[in-house]
């Protein structure tokens, strides 16, 4: 397929993934504020602008409204939920011939209802916004399931979606492990992340800190994991070039996808929980490397042809 229809599906799937997951670290910021009225709010919303790798300006505000601004509605900051949202968008434009006609309609749907849902979210509670964004991602997420085919634009979008889904998930336990609220918030951290259900069923006893980062760092079988999601990137790229050299994989990618799943699969519980911010660190790390050698070997643009004597 032509490189700028599998580049402009890859993005696509970043940056849908991209806005939701921001909803998702916001929803679980606003109801930390909520259920702990001593929490540090100035110094939580520091951390979390850190986390998200956003740029504090000094005029710029740590309260809870500030980093809702700078992380959800300014247009300035291309991490921000409304210009992700803007950005694919525009993305599923540029591959219209690639999606369904059902896709393209969501993602319009979304785009042209967004303004709207900008200037109600204004307030005091912008928890409905989130859901929204998680809602309207999700509907775009089970229309591709049901209508693509699954050829390369298929695996690239997975590709893409995979990829943006480590890295945030990997932000969200880095904004949570690293507070100072204890236990108290990580039920809600489990909720956010449609995983509580999920927990119980699987550890059958309450939610406690160290089970619920074994839970979203290591599970198997749970599809916003980052061992499930690392996984599923590396079988992604290993459909689109299933070759291989002699003396291992050639892909750079696979190898920093393989590396950090390997890392993960046979490293201990106890191990892993004794520095995970590090440990969470070099695994954004792998993740943008990978994303950078994707970038280089599929959608590097080609130089010019041209007649010369």
């Amino acid at each position: 397929m032509l490189s700028r229809i599998a580049e402009s599906l890859y993005w696509l799937g970043r940056y849908v993934e991209r806005a939701e997951d921001t909803a998702r670290i916001l929803d679980v910021h606003f109801h930390l504020l909520l259920e702990d009225r001593w929490v540090d709010e100035t110094a939580t919303g520091r951390a979390l602008l850190q986390v998200m790798g956003r740029p504090a300006a000094p005029q710029d505000g740590s309260d809870a409204l500030s980093v809702t601004q700078a992380l959800a509605f300014d247009t300035a900051y291309a991490g921000s939920i409304v210009c992700s949202l803007s950005a694919a968008w525009d993305n599923a434009r540029g591959a219209r011939e690639a999606v369904s006609t059902e896709m393209w309609e969501c993602v319009n749907a979304t785009h042209e209802a967004l303004p709207r849902l900008v200037e109600d979210a204004g307030g005091q509670m912008p928890h409905a916004f989130f859901r929204w964004v998680k809602e309207r991602c999700a509907i775009l997420a089970g229309l591709s399931e049901s209508t693509m085919s699954r050829d390369d634009g298929w695996k690239f979008l997975v590709l893409g979606r995979s990829l943006e889904r480590v890295d945030m998930t990997a932000r969200l336990l880095s904004a949570r492990y690293g507070d100072s609220l204890g236990q108290a918030g990580w039920v809600t951290t489990l909720r956010c992340c449609s995983a509580y259900e999920s927990y119980l069923r699987t550890y059958q006893r309450a939610v406690d800190g160290s089970s619920a980062s074994e839970f979203l760092v290591l599970d198997r079988l749970f599809p916003r994991s980052l061992y499930f999601s690392l996984r599923a990137a590396e079988a992604c790229l290993s459909e689109i070039d299933p070759r291989s050299g002699r003396a291992g994989v050639d892909d750079a990618a696979r190898r920093y996808l393989g590396q950090a799943r390997a890392q993960l699969e046979f490293s201990s519980a106890g191990d892993l929980l004794a520095d995970l911010p590090g440990r969470l660190a070099h695994l954004q790390d792998r993740c943008s490397d990978a994303g950078a050698s994707i970038s280089e070997r599929y959608f590097r643009p080609a130089a010019i042809v041209e007649w010369s004597a």
